[in-house]
């Protein structure tokens, strides 16, 4: 496949991660993000000449040049998440997903309609408002003509995060036979029937076969001990404090081993009290945007009868998210986190393009061999 045989608009492009993971079959006819931190790690990393920063409901179909083969759209989560009030599509936050629509059906006024689109949130889409956010999502795909189906897919496939996402995918076009007919998962299956017939007989059961097993675990991608700020004793005690029973067991069985144990911690609030919840399964929590007391991931290391704490680090947390060491970071660690934890798996991304993206949108041979 040569060098940008397809080309993509990517919305809500934080650092560019869904660019990173499409590859260099891929190119980039436009980008937006409204986050001038992110907006600025984007140029540091990829240039400025097709990225466009500002608020997605100002953008204007001239803005879009050409017809893109895939409109990939990484919309707002907050009010999705089941870290968050659960707003749904209504919230402030999450309610951009519309200002993309608007310019996708403007596009198609103009005869210039993606040929597919990735629609990437959190798993809460599912359920957020009993349904009713995918029926939407659903019922606007619908509209403009297309068919969709979605995918639950964990992060944890690829990389030592444990990340689990809906990805909506919508075509113009007949997919071939080999990517339909997959028997959806359970979230996907209940989401499905929720749709009134109208959008189900639309759906599309996607085929995505499963990636090679993943080779590595948290403890590889973390930085050497000498070259972090740990906690104090005091601070690691507070942490332990507030773990309540199974927490402190899986602390103690890491302990008993005998070996270098390395989990992830964080704190949650439960019942109104804060507690450090841990996992010791050779996989990081979620990385969350770094606001509020769940947000700040947590490093610990249990060995030789102690246990030692620190926080995880940007360029750890952009790791954990399938950045390669290359990449240009903000320079302030909240800039980095934030960046990270609002960010799309790289390699979940290449997959999807290499599986179903691809396959979808490739010619036809008779037109490939015109």
């Amino acid at each position: 496949m040569n060098r940008g045989a397809f080309t993509f608009y990517e919305f809500f492009a934080g650092g560019g991660m869904a660019r990173l993971g499409l590859g260099e079959t891929w190119r980039c006819l436009f980008a937006n993000d409204f986050d001038p931190r992110k907006a600025a790690a984007y140029r540091a990393n990829f240039g400025g000449e097709d990225f466009h920063q500002g608020d997605v409901w100002g953008l204007h179909p001239a803005d879009a040049p050409g017809r893109a083969d895939l409109a990939w759209a990484s919309s707002p989560c907050q009010d999705l998440s089941l870290a968050g009030a659960r707003a749904g599509l209504a919230g402030d936050r999450s309610s951009a997903f519309f200002g993309f629509w608007w310019l996708m059906e403007a596009l198609a006024g103009q005869d210039r309609a993606p040929r597919a689109i990735v629609i990437e949130n959190v798993a809460g889409l599912f359920t957020s408002r009993r349904g009713r956010d995918l029926e939407a999502v659903c019922a606007a795909l619908a509209g403009a003509g297309y068919r969709f189906g979605a995918l639950e897919i964990d992060a944890a496939l690829y990389l030592p995060q444990s990340r689990t996402r809906c990805v909506v995918i919508a075509t113009l076009e007949a997919p071939p036979a080999r990517l339909v007919g997959q028997v959806p998962g359970r979230a996907v299956a209940e989401a499905k029937a929720r749709l009134p017939a109208a959008l189900k007989a639309r759906w599309i059961d996607w085929r995505l076969a499963p990636p090679p097993r993943r080779n590595c675990d948290l403890a590889a991608l973390l930085e050497p001990d000498e070259a972090v700020r740990w906690r104090t004793a005091g601070e690691t005690a507070a942490l332990i404090a507030q773990m309540d029973g199974a927490n402190l067991l899986r602390l103690e069985a890491a302990l008993a081993s005998g070996e270098r144990r390395v989990g992830a911690a964080f704190r949650r609030m439960r019942a109104g009290r804060q507690r450090t919840e841990t996992r010791f399964d050779g996989l990081a929590g979620c990385l969350r945007t770094p606001g509020g007391g769940s947000s700040r991931q947590f490093i610990l290391v249990a060995e030789a009868g102690e246990v030692r704490s620190r926080l995880l680090s940007p360029r750890e947390a952009a790791r954990l998210m399938g950045l390669p060491d290359s990449y240009r970071l903000p320079g302030a660690a909240t800039a980095g986190l934030h960046l990270a934890g609002d960010g799309v798996a790289v390699p979940m991304v290449r997959h999807l393009a290499a599986e179903i993206l691809e396959p979808l949108l490739a010619p036809e041979p008779s037109r490939a061999a015109a």
